[in-house]
């Protein structure tokens, strides 16, 4: 009995294993984690999930226990790789047509291809010529098309160097435009954790059951917040022209995008485009907002707009604690004296004013047009508006 005890242990869970002989030559590295792989590869197609960890533990078995012996690989591959009981048949399947197939001695590595990398470029797909198959200088070589999306180049190009397939695509990348607005306190009030500010009483006296009538767990409410309105004023004239049908896409995607949004047009009117551009089809949008718009692409008087907008609409109440939104080069025919004391009323009742200039990207912009310089000093921000990266940094200062 002691001399059973004295002998080499036996591996529990695994009787018909033979005792394993680590002190056998092993082979390099490498040649087990090629056999790792390969396993693993099979037992992939064959529809089992092996996570890259237990690839790399599955090699460090084989590089213990060899590959010379059949029970010894099949239970450190069993131990590592298997990790469902439901998958131990398709395991023992994949185990038996990888050992009797000869998969185990297949150590040689793959020979090295050649690849070549065929990019884009800004040239027509039509007009590339097509490789020929009976050319035997690339009849071993592999060749990989790398495509790119311009979507990345779209963003920072000028929208008056667009081309029509340009736009088509550009227009995709605006309507995911959305203008979250900033917020305003609201005399709506609504529930709150805190322990101070207005006593809700149906709350208090709903707790104060569970107490006996006391009130022990008060209820307390705030003020809740809602999106400031937002008002686009668009400068549609014919200096404007280059930026204009970009600018209106925009305008529809906020107006489509959010609630309280008003839109107009300026030029030698003004003329309110919101119903317009409420529909969700963006060429129908734009399309009658083009046949309500009697002046587009016409002249500037940009100081009597805006004091229209702001007798009829303005100060009356839709600018009022709202973000202004003005986008216009500047260039304006009228007095600038007007455009001074309109852009001081708007002002003085809007929460801010914001000035979108496409001419502001140029390197050599400066705001010497008459209705630019005299509106500047009124307005809180002043950015670009040629691109889509720009829009994008329009949307953040809106929502602040």
């Amino acid at each position: 009995m002691a001399s059973e005890r004295s002998s080499a242990p036996r591996w529990r869970g695994v009787p018909d294993l033979d005792r394993l002989e680590l002190d056998r030559p092993e082979l390099d590295r490498p040649e087990f984690d090629r056999v790792a792989v390969g396993f693993v590869r099979l037992l992939r197609g064959a529809g089992l999930d092996v996570p890259v960890g237990t690839t790399v533990t599955f090699a460090e078995a084989l590089a213990q226990v060899g590959i010379d012996r059949r029970s010894a690989v099949y239970w450190a591959a069993r131990a590592t790789v298997a990790a469902r009981p439901e998958h131990l048949s398709t395991f023992d399947r994949a185990f038996e047509a990888w050992w009797d197939g000869g998969m185990r001695v297949e150590l040689t590595s793959t020979a090295h291809r050649d690849l070549v990398l065929a990019f884009d470029t800004d040239a027509d797909e039509e007009s590339e010529p097509e490789p020929d198959p009976h050319d035997e200088d690339d009849a071993d070589v592999d060749t990989l098309s790398v495509r790119y999306s311009r979507a990345e180049v779209l963003r920072s190009r000028d929208f008056a160097l667009y081309t029509p397939g340009e736009f088509a695509e550009a227009r995709r990348l605006m309507a995911d435009l959305r203008l979250s607005g900033a917020l305003r306190r609201s005399r709506r009030t609504r529930p709150t954790s805190r322990r101070r500010g207005r006593p809700d009483l149906r709350r208090t006296v709903r707790r104060a059951l569970r107490s006996g009538g006391e009130p022990i767990n008060r209820a307390f409410l705030e003020s809740s917040e809602k999106p400031r309105r937002l008002v686009l004023l668009c400068d549609v004239s014919g200096s404007m022209e280059p930026y204009a049908r970009a600018l209106v896409r925009f305008l529809h995607a906020a107006v489509v995008g959010r609630n309280r949004v008003e839109a107009f047009a300026l030029g030698t009117r003004l003329t309110r485009i919101t119903r317009e551009l409420s529909s969700r089809d963006p060429d129908a949008a734009i399309a009658a907002a083009t046949r309500h718009v009697v002046d587009w692409s016409g002249g500037t008087r940009l100081g009597e707009g805006i004091r229209q907008f702001n007798d009829e609409w303005g100060v009356r109440g839709m600018a009022r604690g709202a973000v202004v939104v003005i986008l216009s080069d500047g260039w304006d025919r009228g007095d600038p004296v007007v455009m001074d004391e309109q852009m001081a009323r708007l002002h003085r009742v809007a929460y801010r004013v914001v000035w979108v200039n496409p001419l502001k990207a140029s390197p050599d912009f400066a705001p010497l047009a008459r209705g630019m310089a005299a509106a500047l000093p009124h307005v809180d921000e002043f950015v670009e508006g040629h691109s889509l990266a720009s829009l994008e940094h329009l949307a953040d200062v809106v929502a602040r």
